[in-house]
């Protein structure tokens, strides 16, 4: 099968420095569910990575020195350009990356809020004045610091919401007046590579360089070559916990902003209303095929209620419709490529021979990328299905004697990016959230709630820093303090 693909970048080309680069080099893109080839896109090498850098750190001064005003008027073209190409861009992305289309809209949706409020923070950014006079060598002098862009950052995107994703680093650092390269999972560079399209006409338009913004696509060692660079101020990425510590060592002592990997915690309460706790992990366990780092995976049951859950859940997994990511109706699809589901059953076969009851069919035994959704029961605490990020759309289920026993449990992970707890006690919810050793708890809620406007990120394996527009610029930006003395002492 063929697709036409509407493509506002050169084929074949890469936007590197000013001008779009051709390469002979290319990899397939390929559609998840049938396996079809939708696209060529153009594969750049180490030396194309230190290219781009050179250019990026030539502008630096340039972009650094943009008023608020020009920041905000480009973030505010690029938001319009986005908004009238949102139903081409969710194409690209239902191709790209298999996930279903109402996931793929959600996408794109919260990628024009992102650009929207990223460019109201550009006129919140300020600093603030600082009391030097509480110490007697600071009496009669005046203190201020400012927030000045940090320089070049570099952003790196997972596959499973590139164009969200790579939104949250490149808006920030045009905001924080940085120049950003941006390289996406190889297996989904599309529609982030029409995103930095978009942008480098916007910036040109402006009068602003075009290298202000860049992308360069390829396997590793493309990525390595910018996070070494000593030029690169900031490295951002979203991505696994293993390639994130990688990243960390590799930009030692730079800044890393790292949003990685979790196996989110969603306790069930006693008191709570079972139903929609039920309808809770039907949406958060399997939104984007179950691809995404905070949807439900470890469900701890109060046991008063585990078997009336159980039983409601397992009824109602009929709801989740498994098809073609192209039909808005479809709820689960394919996983990203073979070699995924290939893990993830090997991950559940494992957990069922470690004493896991299989709840519902099974993940079937077809087309390696093809997991049904599953649905795991009694899953031992000591097997990786529960341990680790499964990635996949599997839910897994436990019973404890007490909430505390339950927030203990959640809390015995690498692991922290968000957990939910769904119960009626106002004190057992504020225990979850003074308690939960994670970045954001969500109550009556799924896990899986974000607010794009808010600090996101996690603790322990689960990452450092936080994302979010005025978050993000804060990180991509340092402070410069004034201190001054108009008198000078005689």
């Amino acid at each position: 099968m063929s697709y036409a693909l509407s493509l506002c970048a050169p084929q074949g080309a890469l936007p590197i420095g000013n001008e779009w680069r051709a390469f002979a080099a290319s990899s397939d893109i390929v559609f998840p569910f049938d396996g079809s080839v939708v696209a060529q896109a153009p594969v750049s090498g180490a030396e194309d990575s230190r290219d781009a850098m050179d250019a990026a750190f030539a502008v630096r001064r340039e972009i650094g020195d943009l008023s608020s005003a020009k920041r905000r008027a480009i973030i505010v073209d690029v938001l319009g350009r986005v908004r009238a190409e949102a139903a081409r861009l969710e194409d690209l992305l239902v191709l790209e990356t298999g996930k279903p289309r109402a996931d793929c809209r959600v996408e794109v949706n919260r990628t024009i809020v992102t650009l929207e409020a990223t460019a109201e923070e550009v006129s919140h950014m300020h600093g603030e004045t600082v009391p030097l006079d509480v110490q007697e060598m600071g009496r009669g002098m005046i203190g201020y610091f400012t927030r000045k862009p940090v320089g070049v950052v570099v952003g790196i995107a997972g596959f499973n919401y590139p164009l969200l994703l790579a939104t949250h680093k490149l808006a920030p650092a045009i905001a924080a007046g940085c120049p950003v390269i941006i390289k996406p999972a190889p297996n989904t560079p599309l529609a982030t590579l029409e995103l930095v399209a978009i942008t480098r006409e916007v910036l040109v338009a402006h009068g602003v360089s075009a290298a202000a913004v860049q992308l360069v696509n390829g396997g590793p060692e493309t990525g390595e070559v910018l996070v070494r660079d000593p030029r690169a101020q900031v490295v951002s990425f979203t991505g696994s916990a293993k390639i994130g510590h990688l990243i960390a060592q590799q930009a030692a002592p730079r800044k890393v902003v790292l949003e990685l990997g979790s196996n989110t915690g969603f306790i069930v309460a006693a008191d709570a209303n079972i139903e929609a706790a039920v309808d809770a992990v039907l949406r958060g366990g399997f939104y984007a095929n179950g691809q995404a780092c905070i949807s439900v995976q470890r469900v701890v049951l109060e046991r008063p209620i585990a078997e009336q859950f159980t039983k409601r859940l397992v009824e109602r997994m009929t709801e989740v419709v498994v098809g073609d990511p192209r039909n808005i109706e479809t709820n689960v699809a394919p996983v990203i490529n073979a070699a995924s589901g290939e893990r993830i059953r090997a991950m559940i076969d494992r957990a069922v021979a470690a004493g896991a009851t299989m709840l519902t069919e099974g993940p079937g035994d077809g087309e390696a990328a093809n997991i049904r959704p599953v649905v795991l029961g009694n899953v031992p605490a000591d097997v990786d299905v529960w341990g680790e990020e499964v990635f996949g759309p599997v839910v897994c289920l436990t019973s404890v004697d007490s909430v505390d026993e339950a927030i203990d449990l959640v809390n015995d992970s690498r692991y922290g990016l968000q957990a939910a707890i769904y119960t009626a006690s106002l004190e057992s919810a504020f225990d979850a959230i003074e308690r939960l050793e994670v970045g954001g708890v969500v109550v009556n809620e799924i896990p899986g709630f974000r607010s794009d406007i808010m600090p996101y990120g996690g603790v322990k394996d689960s990452g450092v820093g936080r994302e979010g527009p005025r978050f993000a610029i804060e990180e991509f930006t340092v402070t410069r303090m004034a201190m001054i003395r108009p008198r000078a002492r005689s």
